[in-house]
């Protein structure tokens, strides 16, 4: 009996897609496990579009076939190549939104060839889509029509274009509209086969509407976590697009990014010491109590020039420096590289503290930092960072403001009790780069900035680090 070859080709890809997931947990391997699981993308799309086969008959349309991913591929490169640092978390978000969108129409080009085949039959819909067929497609549409609104309301968010909105009873609201979906759903299904398109369409629609209303919500500080749980919504409506095709190489990559997906917003919660249901329901960035708290925050902050930090780095034996979301915003990571070799010529050891849901995405730290060179032994994970914080002589804070809150351990009525934090006023000297004193996504006054050992470094994170640069070569 001779071998197929397209199975084949889609063992190689789910192979690759493994592989290159695994390589993604470290990051001196992530590129290169990025580059192999592209290469078994390419082999898996080549190798449907010319060797697959329905009914005996090739798939034809190369021209619209070709003419659409060269397309694509032209805009893709160059939203990529002109995308900043600062902007990566929204292009993450407008990419998983698309990839919503393409397993949503696969579902929907289904259901679609199954009406039109059925529609006179003058049947139930039930009696000519067999149970699990149904399923697959209605739960790719659905899921898959939730992860591209989604993600479009997170990428607004994100650029700045949507702010947070909720109302009163909006919780109960988008369970009634969830329910609406799922009836919907059922409709479809035991509807004449005539009829099944109007309520399908409908399911569709809702499940738009409840997108939008999911996510709306929710902070700024949960977005990371809002990222992670979309992106696996769109692996597990891929996964829904195999099972339809019986295509092993989407199923697979499928699987692989709903459970990864899964994953990383479980640590992300993880992180804040919260539940999925908390940052679902609660959503604490910017909301009217967390603002409240800051009034409980007294003191006197301690500001420092320019001069007296560089030379407080340059005699120091270890500096840790503590990248948050505002080092993205001045795209500052070059010249934060400079100031780590300007420092180490001096004999001084330098290190990374990661927290894992600095910036806006999970792992945005991190790409920043590669992007600067910076070597991967020096980045710290939040666990290796805090053990070594004691023994530190000075953290340096660029950015960061929520993530090195000491009220997460000590004040019960902050909105951010128990979220693991970056230990830095363990350290002996503690200097805070920020533009203002203003509070961060949580919306609450940081007590760090009132510790006896706190020094403030008001300025633009690019200017002030061109300024301790040029300070560390008189010192």
């Amino acid at each position: 009996m001779p071998i197929s070859i397209l199975p084949v080709c889609y063992l190689i890809a789910s192979v690759t897609f493994i592989i290159g997931l695994k390589m993604l947990s470290k990051p001196s391997t992530a590129r290169t496990g990025n580059l192999i699981a592209a290469a078994g993308m390419v082999v898996a799309i080549f190798a449907t579009i010319f060797l697959y086969k329905y009914n005996g008959k090739s798939l034809g349309n190369y021209t619209w076939i070709f003419s659409a991913m060269i397309i694509g591929c032209i805009i893709g490169v160059l939203v990529a190549k002109k995308v900043k640092m600062t902007a990566m978390p929204e292009l993450v978000s407008f990419f998983n939104g698309m990839g919503g969108a393409c397993a949503a129409l696969i579902s929907i080009v289904e259901f679609d060839y199954l009406y039109r085949e059925y529609r006179t039959v003058g049947s139930l819909f039930s009696d000519v889509a067999p149970l699990g067929h149904y399923l697959a497609i209605i739960a790719g549409t659905i899921i898959g029509s939730i992860s591209f609104i989604g993600s479009m309301i997170a990428w607004g968010k994100l650029a700045g274009k949507f702010k947070d909105y909720a109302f009163k009873g909006q919780h109960l609201f988008n369970t009634i509209i969830l329910i609406l979906v799922l009836a919907a759903a059922v409709f479809t299904y035991f509807s004449k086969t005539e009829n099944a398109n109007i309520y399908f369409f409908a399911t569709v629609a809702l499940a738009l509407l409840y997108g939008v209303f999911f996510v709306l919500p929710i902070g700024g500080a949960d977005m990371p976590v809002v990222i992670s749980l979309l992106n696996s919504f769109t692996g597990v409506a891929a996964a829904c697009g195999g099972f339809l095709y019986d295509n092993k190489a989407m199923l697979t990559g499928g699987i692989l990014v709903g459970a990864a997906g899964t994953l990383l917003t479980i640590l992300m919660c993880r992180a804040m010491n919260r539940s999925l249901m908390n940052v679902l329901l609660g959503s604490f960035g910017g909301n009217a109590k967390a603002a409240a708290a800051t009034k409980d925050v007294h003191g006197n902050i301690k500001e420092i020039s320019v001069s007296d930090a560089a030379m407080l780095m340059a005699y120091a034996k270890k500096v840790m420096i503590v990248p948050g979301y505002g080092l993205a915003v001045a795209q500052a990571q070059h010249t934060c590289h400079e100031l780590e070799k300007a420092l180490e010529e001096k004999g001084v050891e330098v290190k990374y503290a990661i927290h894992p849901v600095a910036g806006r995405m999970p792992g945005h730290m991190n790409v920043l930092l590669a992007e600067a060179d910076v070597s991967y032994e020096k980045l710290l994970e939040m666990g290796e960072a805090n053990e070594e914080m004691k023994s530190t002589d000075v953290a340096f804070i660029l950015g960061a403001n929520d993530v090195v809150n000491p009220a997460a351990k000590n004040d019960p009525s902050s909105p951010i009790y128990g979220m693991p934090i970056l230990e830095v006023e363990l350290a002996k000297q503690v200097i805070v780069n920020k533009r203002s004193m203003k509070p961060g996504y949580a919306g609450i006054e940081n007590q760090l900035f009132y510790q006896p050992n706190t020094s403030m470094l008001f300025g633009d994170a690019k200017k002030v680090l061109q300024e301790l640069l040029g300070e560390l070569k008189n010192t």
